[in-house]
């Protein structure tokens, strides 16, 4: 047996940077034989991105998905466990030898959009969504995320014996928010405890297709994705003839100055040397051609970066929509609902991992990306454990950045050539830590 007493501190010290360039190297060993298992299961990726896409489902809806992938994990001697947050699958696989319980994150739904893209897989899939009739289509890219998450438990149960530790393969439906009046998402799940028990991972990887440069990879430490907060103001008047507007109290004028007032908090109030900010107002209602009515009401969505400034901005929402409505003798009723925090990449966990994601991407292919005002579940997540979550370029061969559609257009290509960085990106990430604790 080791002890301090026999090999003094400094002893001690160069055993245990052996013992670490040792674990290195046999993960290193151990990705570079995956090799061959990586180009047996691209075209296997890419064939279930296709299924899945040409069958998309909404949130909390994903009931196909589910079963796809359950019976494929069942088909690699993964424990499964079904039904989780409506139609979440998790998945967990036990290595062979002693090390950390990790976990590895897809989402599944799509979006009610109406596809405008020429794939012969293209989806032609309708329904019904807040009582209207949809097209339903994976434009925001969770099939080619749920298709890489397959490929890597694929990969990685083909090695269980050499696999340290334990793999929890998380596949999460409504990462787009649950329909009205349901809860679901990551929220859901981590009150269903997929993140509690004997198997509670230490920490967590997830991935996003983006219309980025193909192939490369994008990461940033910290606040990478922004808080997402839903607003709704109502603004009361007093109805009247359009004709005759001095008989009320126009909530429609009144609407229009706090929409100004509201642009004025980040362009005018805030300190943006330390986290950007956005308003959006999205909808507003009320009214009819010829009659001024009683009152409006507005939706729009908050972005902010800093936990701080977050609640700056929401009191000074409040604040600048109250006061101009009663300086007009109307009132505004103010109504902020969080949707997702901050998505927050632990800073130690993000430097240690960057290896993995140059290995995986190739030279110079890796970098670090700006913050992007987008939100994203995932960050319930990271509340609860360290976790990393990055960008994978999937743009079309030649289309820089900029080019292509945005995630949720019905014009969002893939490149699937792409994908198969994914896999190895979260296989890598898997193998690395494991080897690194």
């Amino acid at each position: 047996m080791l002890r301090w007493q026999t090999l003094g501190r400094s002893g001690l010290l160069v055993w245990v940077v052996l013992i670490g360039l040792s674990q290195a190297a046999a993960a290193q060993d151990v990705k570079t034989a995956l090799l061959p298992a990586f180009e047996a299961v691209q075209p296997k990726v890419i064939a279930w991105r296709r299924d899945i896409h040409q069958h998309p489902e909404l949130s909390n809806q994903e009931f196909r998905t589910a079963k796809l992938v359950a019976e494929h994990l069942h088909s690699l001697g993964i424990e499964v466990q079904e039904k989780i947050a409506h139609t979440g699958v998790v998945g967990i696989l036990r290595g062979g030898k002693p090390g950390p319980v990790i976990a590895l994150r897809a989402d599944m739904d799509a979006l009610p959009v109406t596809e405008m893209t020429d794939l012969p897989f293209a989806s032609t899939v309708r329904t019904t969504y807040q009582g209207k009739e949809v097209g339903v289509m994976h434009a925001c890219g969770h099939d080619a995320h749920t298709a890489i998450l397959m490929g890597v438990a694929e990969v990685l149960a083909g090695i269980k014996d050499d696999v340290r530790g334990t793999l929890v393969f998380i596949f999460q439906p409504a990462e787009e928010g649950a329909p009205p009046g349901e809860e679901g998402g990551a929220k859901l799940m981590m009150q269903e405890g997929v993140l509690e028990g004997p198997d509670a991972p230490e920490a967590i990887f997830g991935l996003h297709v983006g219309p980025l440069l193909t192939g490369k990879l994008y990461y940033r430490a910290e606040g990478f994705m922004a808080a997402v907060e839903h607003l709704h103001i109502k603004v009361e008047g007093r109805q009247t003839h359009g004709a005759q507007p001095w008989a009320g109290i126009d909530p429609i004028i009144v609407a229009a100055q706090i929409m100004t007032g509201l642009q004025m908090i980040p362009s005018r109030q805030l300190d943006i040397t330390q986290a950007p900010a956005v308003v959006s107002i999205g909808t507003i209602q009320g009214g009819v051609w010829n009659i001024i009515p009683d009152a409006v009401e507005m939706t729009g969505t908050i972005r902010t970066f800093d936990p701080a400034m977050r609640k700056d901005v929401l009191e000074r929402i409040r604040r600048t929509a109250e006061q101009i409505a009663e300086s007009a003798g109307a009132k505004a009723i103010v109504t902020i609902e969080s949707s997702t925090p901050v998505t927050y990449n632990d800073p130690e966990l993000t430097r240690k991992m960057i290896p993995s994601l140059d290995w995986a991407a190739g030279e110079n292919n890796a970098q670090e990306w700006r913050r992007i005002t987008g939100g994203e579940d995932f960050a319930y997540f990271q509340e609860k454990i360290p976790g990393l979550y990055f960008f994978l370029g999937v743009n079309k061969e030649g289309v820089g950045l900029g080019e292509a559609a945005p995630n949720h257009s019905p014009h969002f290509h893939v490149n699937e050539d792409a994908l198969i960085v994914g896999v190895r990106a979260l296989t890598g990430l898997a193998i690395d830590y494991a080897n690194t604790q």
